[in-house]
This record gives C-alpha cells, structure tokens and sequence, in this order.
C-alpha cells in the first residue's frame, strides 16, 4: 500500500484546435469515465525535462504532435482527484496550454482513443458569439441570485463578498463581462456548489442542493479548472502575443483570421476595426495568391509575419474587453 503521504507529479494538458468558428479541446478516456485532458507522470529518469516528458504523454495517448506550449499552473488541492479515498500517492498536476493546427486525418486520434471536442461544451456561458448565452438567464444567474441573497456579504475563496464577486465575474447589475475571467467565473460555480465536480468531490454547497443545474459537460479530476485557465490564458494572450497563427494555416484570409480569434475570445468583433487592427499591429503580409473557394469574389491571402517578433516586444491584437 502507498503511503498517502508521497507526494507524485503529473503533467496535463489544454491542447487546443480550432476547426473553422469552433475552439475544439483534445480530449482522451479512461474506461468509462468522464472527458479527461491528456495528463501523465513526471518520470525525471527517463524525461530531461517537464515538457519533453509532456510531449511524450501527448503523442502516446494522441498520437499527436503539438506545436506551441506553455505552462499555465500548478494544480495541487487536496480532493481534487474524483476518489477521494484513494491511499494512493497525492498527484501535483502541472497543467500546460497547448496550441496546435487541427489534423487532417482523425483516425489516429480515434485509434488512440482520443478526439477533439468543442470547447464550448464543457463551459457553455463563454460563447458570445451569437447572442447571450441563453443559459445565463436560465440557470446561473438565477441560482447564483438565491445563494448571494443567502449571505450576500459572506467573504468567499477570493477575500470578497458573495455579491461582489458574482458581479465582477457575471456581470450582474451592469458590469462589462470580461472574457479573459473564464477561471473565476468557474472557481465562483464550483464554490456556489452549482457545477457538478463540486458535488463528486463532496463540497458542502453542492450537498445541501437537491438537484444542480446542467451545467456543460464534467470532466475528470479537476480538468475543467485547468482547461478554464488555459482559456482565460489564451483570451488575455491574444493581445499581446501572435499565438493565434500557431492555430492558423499556412496562408489565410483575414476573415477566417477573424473568424479564429472570435472563436477563441468568444465575442464578435467589428469587422473594419479587426482590419485596421491587424494593420497597425503590421502582424500579417499578402502571399500574392488568392482563395477562389469562397462563394464570391477570391479573397486574398496573408502570411504571418515573423519578423514582428523581433521589432517589438509585445505583438498582438489588442481589441478591447467585451
């Protein structure tokens, strides 16, 4: 039997796609189980590093190569294993945000027993896109409303009032929503005992309800907290850093540009101001070719610019919050 005590490190990973308008997370199963992010140990005897050992968990769960990585956080709360009463080693996760093209052929993905998802599903409140989420109004608002009326200027997991904080993260009573606070808006759910990992891991918010909303998809363990901060990671790094193009083909137009950064930010953007954005950030160049396959006029094709990266320090588009 292990002792409870030892301590073990894990690697997971956010690894990101985006398939035309939709932001799509790689996702594996154990058995039955609920969505699970591509996760392994740390062996330090067979791995120099945390991110080759990352790369090599990947590809043998995906048979996936992935581009851009980056380290978000250390995930290391006492029950945030979905068996509580395991004697096993207690898992540190490192979780990691990992950027990608979508492959062309998803029948290795599916023979190693992984697959691209909407990101979306699982935090469905995040896609502005279209219209208001209708599930704010539905559900979270109104749940949230009857547990900040219970002890309104209860301090919470953030040292602020209930009330307070179901504002700054929803955007009740007139506050912008800012879509970089994906986490928050997840840690304030969970806390709430309003999602449904709250109730697995026996937190007593969610033991007191009856019943909990259908809040987007479960995860495994924690995984829907670490994918919350790889999204709200990726949306603020939109604005000061070109990852966007380590999700973009070779060659594009700058509509389906746009069309992968709202996907990602989750909000429309004005089409002229996303062009004269993309100019004076001076992030793209013209390939002299055009895409004909567009429904009407060739619309003309860009390249990423490598060499802003080294004229600047902070390249990015920076389009204001929602």
């Amino acid at each position: 039997m292990s002792d409870p005590a030892t301590v073990g490190i894990g690697l997971s990973a956010a690894v990101v796609a985006v398939d035309g308008d939709t932001p799509q997370i790689l996702v594996t199963r154990v058995g039955d189980g609920a969505p699970a992010l591509p996760a392994g140990p740390f062996d330090p005897r067979r791995h120099r590093t945390l991110e080759i050992a990352l790369r090599t968990s990947i590809a043998a769960q995906t048979a996936l190569d992935v581009g851009y990585v980056e380290q978000l956080y250390t995930f290391g709360d006492l029950g945030r294993s979905a068996t509580p009463d395991d004697v096993g080693p207690h898992i540190v996760s490192i979780g990691y945000l990992a950027l990608t093209r979508r492959p062309r052929d998803a029948a290795a993905l599916a023979g190693a027993g992984a697959a691209f998802r909407p990101w979306y599903a699982f935090f469905p409140w995040e896609d502005w896109r279209r219209r208001r989420p209708e599930v704010l109004d539905a559900a979270i608002l109104p749940a949230l409303g009857r547990w900040t009326a219970e002890a309104p200027e209860a301090a919470t997991g953030r040292d602020l009032p209930r009330l307070a904080r179901a504002r700054l993260c929803f955007g009740c009573d007139g506050a912008p929503w800012d879509e970089e606070k994906v986490l928050d808006r997840y840690e304030l759910l969970y806390e709430a005992g309003l999602v449904e990992e709250a109730a697995r891991d026996g937190r007593t918010a969610a033991a007191a309800r009856e019943s909990l909303p259908r809040l987007g998809e479960t995860m495994r363990d924690d995984h829907r907290r670490i994918l919350a901060t790889a999204m709200g990671r990726l949306r603020a790094k939109l604005k000061y850093r070109p990852v966007v193009f380590e999700l973009m083909k070779p060659s594009f137009t700058l509509t389906a540009l746009q069309q992968t950064v709202e996907a990602v930010a989750g909000r429309k953007l004005h089409k002229q101001n996303f062009r004269r954005l993309v100019e004076a950030a001076a992030l793209v160049e013209p390939t002299g070719e055009s895409e004909t396959a567009t429904g009407g006029r060739p619309a003309q094709l860009y390249r990423f610019r490598r060499e802003v990266i080294e004229e600047r320090p902070a390249p990015g588009l920076r389009f204001g919050r929602g």
